[in-house]
């Protein structure tokens, strides 16, 4: 068994490259910087337009392929066709290379913005229409669709997109990493405000996510959800940031009617209402399939900011 890696040096690639090594799995790393004399397995990740035999060579003599490179949505300046390049072209040339001569499974980082936005409230599960609202999650779902026409077109259905929430983790970016600076400092918060409870998943259990969909027996489905077995309210993720830092609690309510007119003052309304929402995601497909999600996601975000001020010391 030998695996094409694709964005392994990312925030989650490096930990799925991590468990595939521990598993005595062998390892292809695709990069678009690879680092010149490593010691293993290294290739140039082809741009989203280079020509289809680009594409084969990466993926000959490989089993199986997980493809993690893209653009993510912590990219202010990013452009509607800088999402469709990177997350839905490049992942359809991929694809196409891998339906044609890997033997084994293409396992396809996705999200939920695939299907929803961040202002959406209920329960995201596999056979939740999608709907995405921004254009990462619209590159996202391209992205998706056009991995999957690859495989069918060839007669295939071993390719699968793994959608998954907000993402946990050393190095994590986004409205984490946002709650996490804010969470850091003595001061009182309205985070007690904030009664929007959402999904999450540490970036460890969504690389044992992929090796559970790479080794597993039986069919794929062609969409999976992932996340830590139970949510968690924006207020306890500020009360497990803090307790990680050493610092008091320090949480009260403030109205939402007074919270929602100053957020819209400071251009942060979309950034509020996403906080507001409760999005919840069920991953009872995979674990029927014998996967074992994270249990206690509050000590893990308190783990996550304990390390991140360590580093610091």
């Amino acid at each position: 068994m030998k695996v094409l890696v694709t964005g392994a040096t990312g925030f989650i690639g490096r930990l799925v490259v991590q468990q595939l090594r521990q598993a005595r799995i062998e390892v292809r790393i695709a990069s678009r910087r690879p680092e010149p004399g490593a010691a293993y397995d290294v290739v140039q990740l082809p741009d989203f337009n280079a020509p289809a035999q680009a594409f084969l060579a990466i993926t000959k003599d490989v089993t199986h392929v997980v493809h993690c490179a893209g653009l993510n949505n912590d990219r202010g300046s990013a452009t509607e066709a800088d999402y469709l390049n990177a997350n839905a072209e490049l992942t359809r040339q991929l694809a196409r290379a891998a339906a044609a001569q890997v033997s084994g499974r293409l396992v396809y980082l996705s999200s939920i913005r695939a299907a929803t936005g961040p202002d959406f409230s209920g329960t995201i599960d596999e056979d939740m229409a999608p709907a995405p609202q921004c254009a990462y999650g619209r590159s996202k779902r391209k992205g998706e669709i056009r991995m999957l026409d690859a495989y069918t077109s060839s007669g295939r259905r071993d390719a699968t997109a793994l959608r998954l929430p907000p993402v946990y983790g050393s190095g994590m970016r986004g409205s984490l990493a946002i709650l996490m600076r804010l969470a850091d400092t003595a001061l009182p918060l309205p985070a007690a405000t904030l009664a929007g409870v959402r999904s999450l998943i540490s970036s460890e259990t969504a690389a044992r996510a992929v090796l559970h969909l790479l080794t597993r027996s039986g069919p794929l489905r062609p969409v999976y959800v992932a996340s830590d077995l139970s949510p968690i309210s924006i207020a306890a993720i500020i009360e497990a940031f803090r307790q990680g830092f050493g610092r008091p609690k320090r949480l009260f309510a403030l109205p939402a009617g007074l919270m929602q007119p100053v957020a819209s003052l400071l251009g942060k309304r979309k950034f509020w209402d996403g906080l507001s929402a409760t999005q919840i995601c069920d991953p009872s497909l995979l674990i029927s399939a014998g996967w074992s999600p994270e249990t206690d996601t509050f000590q893990r975000l308190s783990e996550v900011a304990r390390n991140s001020k360590a580093r610091r010391v």
